[in-house]
């Protein structure tokens, strides 16, 4: 079900990257090609069927999306603990001490064993 938004967005993205580039920025466009007269496809104004239109394909884009995301989140297996209301474990926590005299310990202890290791 994923992959079918998948290819339904990626088509709409690229329907919606032609109306945006067939469009003139200046507000001539395809409009100014053909004239004001000329009748596509029974739209007598392209530029308001290309407005239209890309405002149209913008908006199932982002319903495509929303979708798909909700689609995502409900094929997973792994759900929310929160939701569930299941109890993780608590991690063991270490205290470290950050005295000097914990400090010289450590490296002294560091020190031993490097030199352990290099003798042998």
């Amino acid at each position: 079900m994923f992959t079918g938004f998948l290819i339904a967005i990626t088509i709409v993205c690229f329907l919606l990257i032609l109306a945006i580039m067939v469009q003139n920025p200046k507000g001539g466009g395809l409009s100014s090609t053909f004239g004001s007269s000329a009748q596509i496809g029974g739209v007598q104004k392209t530029s308001d069927f290309l407005d239209k239109s890309t405002w149209t394909l913008g908006g199932i884009l982002i319903a495509l999306i929303l979708l798909s995301s909700l689609a995502f989140n409900t094929g997973s297996n792994t759900g929310s603990k929160v939701l569930t209301g299941e109890e993780t474990p608590a991690m063991p926590t270490t205290e470290i001490s950050t005295t000097p005299e914990a400090q010289q310990e450590a490296v002294e202890t560091a020190t031993e064993t490097a030199t352990e290791e290099a003798a042998q």
